[in-house]
């Protein structure tokens, strides 16, 4: 897949269940994501599908009442005199994270940046405190490195804004200054948990460009965490599906969004607000994510996909390969079921964007 490149994050076989009064929920069912250096990896699904909680697990920042069944995730980096080391992190204290990975060799840009920057600390202050506490950097080359950051994620008088509090930034600026924070430290990976959600949609694509310029200069891996598929349309090399838990399709950009073959990743494609179709209802999913309290046999999303087989209902599906690249975990794809082609509109859809897309190339 990526031969040559070399291989930063490796999670495999994880699985979470987390303690709560009403019982336990087993979140995580077996996920399994690689990530190369420069690379972006996209992870698609609606609220509740477990992506937060995944990416959380690789930052050691997991609740308390977490629990890890099982799994791996193996994180690869180089010290300062450029002597590799692959760390499991699930094998780590939170002490030994926090001086050794969080923000310093992985960051993460949270939905909301209220919720991530200080009510009672200067914009200044928040950059350059990670900078001074990984690095021992000193006070003034800190505060030079933090106004040029400012500059380098589009805020203008650097100098001034350095002295602004949080509340005095409007949220576009908030998020350039969340994403400055996280680039202190020049982290080997970036994780965006809906970088964009809380933003207008003017602010949404200039965030979005913001990160795809700053990896292309840096050269870093980011994993996006969306339910917005317009935004992984623009930015992501592989996407993972995941829903109740699991990934049920992955794949390259393409193959995803031209070649899609799970239910689900249909329903979500065709969810997509669609200005040149001739129909007037925008597209939901049928009924309602699971609830994970009460685990039922069989594939999660089988009472909300309309083509469900009865073996649906007794056994969960494997992952069928497509291509190299191309995994979907679903029954229709086995020999023996009966041949399912996806519903006519999201055909005629996929082949408008594959046009609008060849144009945009030419």
């Amino acid at each position: 897949m990526s031969e040559n490149k070399e291989k930063i994050l490796a999670i495999s076989d994880l699985d979470i269940t987390f303690k709560t009064t009403a019982g336990p929920v087993h979140a995580i069912r077996g996920i399994n994501i690689d990530l190369y250096k420069g690379e972006t990896v996209a992870i698609v699904g609606e609220s509740g599908s477990g992506k937060s909680v995944t990416m959380k697990a690789a930052m050691g920042i997991l609740a308390s009442n977490a629990e890890v069944n099982g799994g791996k995730i193996e994180f690869s980096y180089h010290h300062a005199d450029g002597t590799p080391k692959t760390v499991d992190i699930l094998q780590k204290d939170k002490k030994w994270i926090r001086r050794h990975i969080n923000g310093k060799r992985i960051a993460m840009v949270f939905q909301d940046p209220m919720t991530s920057l200080d009510p009672t600390m200067t914009i200044g202050k928040q950059i350059m405190e990670g900078m001074i506490w990984h690095f021992k950097t000193p006070k003034k080359e800190a505060w030079d490195r933090a106004v040029h950051l400012l500059e380098e994620v589009g805020i203008t008088d650097a100098e001034k804004r350095m002295k602004n509090y949080p509340h005095q930034l409007s949220g576009g600026m908030r998020q350039r200054v969340v994403i400055a924070i996280a680039l202190a430290c020049n982290p080997d990976l970036l994780i965006c948990d809906e970088p964009t959600t809380a933003l207008d949609v003017t602010i949404q694509a200039k965030i979005i460009e913001l990160i795809r310029k700053v990896q292309r200069e840096r050269g870093i891996s980011v994993i996006y965490i969306t339910h917005d598929l317009g935004v992984v349309a623009k930015v992501a090399d592989y996407v993972n599906v995941m829903y109740a838990g699991k990934i049920v399709e992955k794949g390259k950009i393409n193959e995803i969004f031209y070649d899609p073959r799970h239910p689900y990743t249909w329903g979500l494609l065709s969810a997509m607000p669609d200005l040149d179709t001739d129909d007037d209802r925008l597209y939901t999913i049928p009924g309602s994510p699971p609830n994970l309290l009460r685990e039922k046999p069989g594939d999660a999303f089988a009472p909300r996909n309309q083509y469900a087989l009865e073996i649906d209902d007794k056994l969960e599906p494997p992952m069928f390969r497509i291509t190299d690249t191309h995994y979907v975990a679903t029954w229709l794809l086995d020999p023996r079921a009966p041949k399912v082609e996806m519903p006519e509109e999201l055909r005629v859809r996929i082949e408008r964007m594959k046009k609008e897309a060849e144009e945009y190339e030419d």
